[in-house]
Order: structure tokens, then C-alpha cells, then sequence
């Protein structure tokens, strides 16, 4: 453990590597927490968001039916599953360009 009141400057080079994989490891656990935040996009603007591609291109694909799973719909209103659509896509093995 590293003295808190140690200057940066009289760390040896193991300390200081040791001290950057604590701080990355810190970083990384409060990361994991603000990726889950957000589970659900909402219209074809959050579905063009989730598969990185325009609007138009999100409602053709929405309207082939192959993210039925991962959608649904009332009315007007479009709820789109993130982790969902992700994982169809993966599972069909389709590529977006």
C-alpha cells in the first residue's frame, strides 16, 4: 500500500504502475454502472441511434420484422430494447455499414 502523502515524484516505477491499475480499475467499476443506466431508446431516432445508421434506414429495418423481439409498439409510441437488438444482431450474425 502507498503512503497517501508520498509525492508522485518519489514513487518507484512498480508503485506507480501499481497506483495506475488501481485508479484504471476505479474508473473502469463506476463505468460499468453508467453504461447500464440506460436500458430502453425511444422512436426510430433512438433505434437509428442503437444500429448507428439514419432514420430512414432504422424504419426499413424495423419494418423487415427481425427486431420484433426487441420492439414494441403502441400506437405511435416505440420502446426499443438496447441489449436486445444487440443481441439479435449478433445472434443473425448481421453486419451494419
Amino acid at each position: 500500500m502507498i503512503n497517501p502523502h508520498t509525492p508522485l515524484w518519489q514513487l518507484t516505477v512498480s508503485e506507480y504502475t501499481e497506483l495506475n491499475k488501481s485508479i484504471l480499475r476505479s474508473i473502469i467499476e463506476g463505468l460499468k454502472g453508467v453504461r447500464g443506466e440506460k436500458k430502453y431508446e425511444y422512436g426510430l431516432i433512438g433505434l437509428a441511434k442503437i444500429l448507428g445508421c439514419s432514420r430512414s434506414k432504422a424504419s426499413r429495418i424495423k419494418s423487415t420484422g427481425i427486431l420484433d423481439e426487441a420492439i414494441s409498439q403502441d400506437q405511435r409510441t416505440i420502446v426499443v430494447d438496447r441489449e436486445k437488438v444487440l443481441e439479435i444482431l449478433r445472434e443473425k450474425g448481421i453486419k451494419l455499414d
